[in-house]
């Protein structure tokens, strides 16, 4: 076992004192362009009954060009925690117990480096290819986004004429963000439900809805895709305030991106939700799709991402540990669980979570 996994993996104590550890992952190598943030996230569960569990996503586990997670601390006031992890999604998973009577409290601090990330689809580039076993892992259905039936027959229609890669790529993005719209009654994120959302015939959703069509319409068509759960840390220096924070408070600012596997490219970044984020809410708001602001936004998230966000990992169908509850469909919001039922992450006033954010360079 490698002395990084053991120190997230093994790190408890007795119930009754605080747990605090801090795992550094990758050197911190200041850049040009790379900007590093600290992201505090503290949970309190207001109303235990007996034992209480809470559960966080960290931060990516994973090195990639467009972010650096630096370090992961987390303290368990009152309990006992650990950590544990997905490679293949990249997942941390920060899980506290708490006994009954105790206060359950627990923070978790990431401090991260970003760096706004594009790839240049003018002409093919040397990357480095992926492993077949990790192309095939993210070509897999899952629950929520299977590729089968109306998934596949509507990835048919949507990249008719398209032979190769690239070109049904962006012919899915494009029937995403002239076929959809940002629902803003969808609660949190969305479901990330897409055979209903296409047997329905209700196309409206947030971020984790039109990306996760995104993917599985990508992965029907036998282009490899996957999401990326993660959270608005900043706020936009592109002029888009729907696009990031006004504040240094993310409690809300949980938001799912999407990449595509290109041959020639690598993994390249998309996010057709977004542009349908500006539609809807860049004032005046409701805005026409050939309006210069849309229109730019829809040019540039076909193959980059502005890196105000912060990435927790690619996992679905998330089994939260020693939970009695349900798989999550996703995981970028904390979850808890008491005796009497897992709380609703989407109610941040009455199961009480704050996230913070402060930019160190």
């Amino acid at each position: 076992m490698k002395r990084r996994d053991f120190l997230w993996q093994t790190g408890t104590v007795c119930a009754g004192l605080a747990f605090s550890k801090a795992v550094p992952l990758f050197a911190e190598t200041p850049a040009s362009g790379w900007r590093t943030f600290e992201v505090i996230t503290r949970v309190e569960v207001l109303k235990p009954a007996g034992a209480t569990h809470i559960w966080l996503p960290a931060a990516l586990i994973r090195q990639t060009p467009f972010q650096k997670t630096l370090a992961n601390k987390y303290v368990a006031e009152d309990g006992t925690a650990k950590f544990t992890e997905s490679k293949e999604d990249s997942l941390g998973i920060v899980s506290a117990t708490y006994p009954e009577h105790a206060k359950p409290v627990l923070t978790l601090t990431s401090r991260v480096s970003l760096k706004n990330y594009g790839v240049d689809l003018s002409a093919p580039s040397k990357v480095a290819n992926a492993s077949r076993a990790e192309l095939d892992y993210f070509l897999k259905p899952s629950k929520y986004v299977p590729t089968d039936g109306i998934v596949k027959e509507t990835a048919d229609k949507a990249t008719k004429g398209a032979t190769t890669d690239i070109d049904k790529a962006r012919a899915i993005y494009e029937w995403i963000v002239e076929n959809t719209f940002r629902d803003p009654k969808v609660r949190g994120c969305g479901r990330g439900d897409i055979r209903f959302m296409l047997e329905s015939g209700d196309l409206g959703g947030k971020c984790a809805d039109l990306n996760a069509l995104y993917v599985g319409l990508a992965r029907a068509s036998g282009v490899p895709a996957r999401h990326i759960y993660g959270l608005r840390i900043a706020k936009s220096e592109l002029g888009y305030k729907s696009l990031g924070l006004a504040t240094d408070k993310a409690t809300k600012g949980q938001h799912c991106r999407a990449e595509v596997y290109l041959n020639h490219y690598g993994w390249v970044p998309v996010d057709p939700a977004d542009v349908r984020k500006v539609v809807l809410e860049e004032p005046p708001g409701t805005l026409k799709l050939n309006d210069e602001m849309v229109s730019k936004a829809r040019t540039r998230l076909f193959g980059s991402w502005e890196m105000n966000w912060m990435g927790y990992n690619y996992a679905h169908d998330v089994a939260l540990p020693d939970s009695t509850g349900q798989p999550l469909v996703y995981f970028m919001y904390p979850q808890a669980e008491t005796a009497d039922g897992r709380l609703d992450p989407f109610d941040p006033d009455n199961f009480k979570y704050e996230i913070t954010v402060k930019e160190m360079s």
